[in-house]
């Protein structure tokens, strides 16, 4: 079973400011071999991304970006999670080649395929994918891993398209690469996910976030507690 490390915080400025920080460390390693950090998208992690930003840290020399999914939407979207992150791209000054995006430009099975063609050149170049950041849906999904078919068409793939419940579409990593990143980490804020977050504590082998990170040793989940929430064990 995963082993999984829970820590709660008492506001939202504090998981900000907790979040903020392990990115800075995790964009500014020293260490020679070639790193790469994933970004989620939704509201929750965006805070975090604007202090980085305002941080402006000095990246590391082999540092790579990408991402856990994103809309298949234009990459100048609102709706895209690589438009999101852009001031914290801008601010990390990277190479174009060492950000992974979707490109949504390409059809959506094309963007799939290509996805998944980089994450699997990066990874066999042996660049280590340290800190993913994963977020929880209300309905138990993370990344855009939404039901069982969304997982088993992703046996045997690093990213996959998906047809989303609120009728976007989409391109997912998937079970196989997460079992790749070395530090996953949950971020969970806001109301509404209540049951969500006592499936994802009690590990509920139905829950798709659980199974999507089933193949990892240890995941990371951060939580703020709000005060309805103060029965967490």
């Amino acid at each position: 079973m995963t082993t999984l490390r829970t820590r709660r915080f008492a506001s939202r400025p504090e998981l900000d400011t907790a979040l903020a920080q392990r990115l800075a460390e995790a964009v500014s390693f020293r260490d020679t071999a070639a790193t790469a950090i994933m970004l989620s998208g939704g509201s929750t992690p965006l805070p975090a991304y604007r202090e980085l930003a305002r941080r402006a840290p000095k990246p590391g020399k082999q540092l790579h970006v990408l991402y856990s999914d994103d809309r298949y939407v234009p990459a100048s979207s609102e709706a895209s999670n690589y438009h999101q992150s852009r001031p914290l791209l801008d601010a990390l000054a990277l190479p174009e080649a060492s950000v992974l995006r979707v490109r949504t430009e390409l059809s959506l099975e094309q963007a799939a395929e290509d996805y998944e063609r980089r994450l699997a050149e990066l990874l066999h170049s042996g660049v280590r994918v340290g800190v993913g950041l994963l977020g929880l849906g209300s309905d138990g999904h993370t990344a855009s891993l939404f039901s069982t078919a969304d997982l088993e068409r992703a046996r045997g793939h690093l990213a996959i398209a998906v047809h989303r419940p609120d009728g976007m579409a989409a391109v997912s990593v998937t079970p196989e690469f997460l079992a790749h990143v070395t530090e996953p980490l949950f971020v969970v804020a806001g109301g509404g996910k209540y049951d969500a977050i006592q499936g994802l504590l009690r590990q509920d082998p139905n829950l798709i976030a659980v199974r999507a990170v089933q193949g990892c040793p240890s995941v990371e989940f951060w939580v703020e507690q709000a005060a309805e929430w103060s029965v967490y064990a």
